[in-house]
């Protein structure tokens, strides 16, 4: 593995790992068909989806961390929200990842295909006056939060990923969670969720050390920085900002799948 090859995969964890922890995701939806395409893209050995879901899901756990930490002030983080969906997105996400190894590499990818698109739509559904409540007085039903989360690990498990960039756009659309403790608080139930599917990624096999560890390095520096960023900059523009990677992540999978 030459030098050109890992600065390949150290940029990708720092644009992915900035981005997520602004926008309050792991950043699979980004790093995911970045370590897919642009490596054989630039004449490197090509990753598997096996192996892209497997460095995906090391790096989310790292990525997380560093964007929950800077969070960790301002009464954004919302902790029975934590609890109920952390664990259920905890369970889901160690079946996905570990039944993920007998799934196709079409399987594989169709299945992120369809959290892509579901994710899409509901970001483009209004959310009006949802900022406009104070972070204290925020309700929302505890069992059907977990019910979704339980949901969204299972199939999130199975590409690799936290499931955050479907995890946000229900917390907005479905649960009414203000944009920034949306953001906060889904970066810590992404780490919650990424530990099953790191557990179930390694015990099958599916991790290449060498880019999982500079993945891990590039989210350590990016994340917090990411967090700090997504703090200043108007909730509108980070919608905004998480539709358009979702929707562009989600058009390209689906071209390659029925291609």
């Amino acid at each position: 593995m030459d030098i050109a090859f890992i600065i390949t995969i150290f940029s990708i964890g720092f644009v992915g790992s900035f981005v997520s922890g602004m926008v309050g995701i792991g950043g699979s939806i980004i790093k995911y068909p970045m370590l897919l395409y642009i490596p054989s893209l630039l004449g490197f050995a090509a990753f598997t989806s096996h192996e892209v879901s497997g460095i995906s899901a090391v790096q989310v756990f790292f990525a997380t961390i560093g964007g929950v930490w800077a969070y960790r002030k301002g009464g954004y983080l919302n902790k029975a929200l934590i609890i109920y969906m952390g664990i259920s997105i905890l369970m889901g996400s160690f079946i996905g990842s570990y039944g993920s190894r007998f799934l196709s590499e079409g399987g594989i990818n169709i299945t992120y295909g369809i959290l892509a698109t579901i994710a899409a739509f509901m970001m483009f559904i209004p959310k009006k006056g949802l900022d406009e409540q104070a972070l204290e007085l925020v309700k929302f039903n505890k069992w059907f939060a977990a019910i979704l989360a339980l949901i969204v690990g299972i199939g999130a498990g199975i590409v690799g990923a936290a499931g955050a960039f479907i995890l946000v756009p229900i917390m907005l659309v479905v649960l009414k969670i203000p944009t920034r403790m949306t953001i906060a608080t889904s970066l810590a139930i992404t780490f919650i969720s990424s530990i099953g599917s790191t557990i179930g990624k390694i015990s099958t096999g599916q991790v290449l050390l060498v880019p999982a560890i500079v993945m891990v390095i590039a989210s350590l520096i990016a994340s917090p920085l990411g967090a700090k960023t997504g703090q200043r900059v108007n909730t509108k523009i980070l919608q905004w900002i998480l539709a358009i990677l979702i929707v562009a992540t989600s058009i390209k999978i689906w071209l390659d799948i029925l291609s």
